[in-house]
């Protein structure tokens, strides 16, 4: 049965889905506690489960977990900003943004944050990134910035200097980065009232302001 456990590789299942690799068997719930006791299966929450890199094959993606563990939702924040490589700090809990109310959920895995965002706004700037076979739902770095604003208590970008302030000195983002950045997905997120959308403006007239010196020289 240990074979059949590797089938489910590194993606999260639920109990029934462990359930069904045993059908004669009565006791399932007793089976999931010894196949987690063994260390053979990790649970994240009530009935779902992810199978231990050992038994599975496959390194673990906290990514994929995040988007399993509390649907819908796609990493952001400063998580997707330290996986893209636009700050230089590691981040120790997995940031995500979902149209739930916001929920904490810790696991042997660690733990993960849930921010409720409006659901127009949580469509802007979603992508599917691959990874070893698997997909995930993140936000586009330009969404991320957006969603660290929006949820960074206290802060409000009503100048320019303010903004240089922010990116540089606080999260330390990658400038060179931030100027490819596509201001379609800023406007975007003002368009459709996301959160601290006047702070968002001043980023976008930041960034123009920075397109247009950098094309002078």
């Amino acid at each position: 049965m240990l074979t059949d456990l590797s089938l489910f590789g590194n993606v999260p299942v639920t109990a029934a889905t462990i359930g069904s690799l045993y059908p004669k068997l009565v006791g399932k719930n007793q089976k999931l506690r010894q196949l987690e006791r063994d260390g053979e299966i990790i649970r994240l929450k009530k009935g779902l489960y992810v199978v231990s890199p050992q038994r599975g094959g496959k390194p673990l993606s906290t990514e994929l977990i995040a988007n399993h563990i509390y649907a819908p939702s796609d990493i952001s924040k400063s998580s997707a900003l330290s996986y893209y490589g636009l700050i230089p700090e590691r981040v120790y809990i997995t940031q995500s943004m979902t149209v739930k109310q916001s929920r904490i959920f810790n696991t042997p895995l660690g733990r993960f944050d849930y921010s409720h965002i409006s659901r127009e706004a949580f469509h802007v700037g979603l992508r599917s990134v691959m990874c070893d076979g698997f997909a995930f739902i993140m936000a586009s770095p330009e969404k991320a910035l957006c969603d660290l604003i929006a949820a960074s208590t206290g802060l409000w970008l009503r100048y320019m200097k303010d903004v240089r302030a922010y990116l540089e000195e606080d999260i330390r983002l990658d400038m060179d980065a931030f100027m490819e950045m596509d201001v379609n997905i800023f406007e975007q997120y003002v368009d459709v009232k996301g959160k601290k959308s006047d702070s968002i403006n001043t980023l976008i007239k930041f960034l123009w302001n920075e397109q247009c010196s950098g094309a002078a020289k």
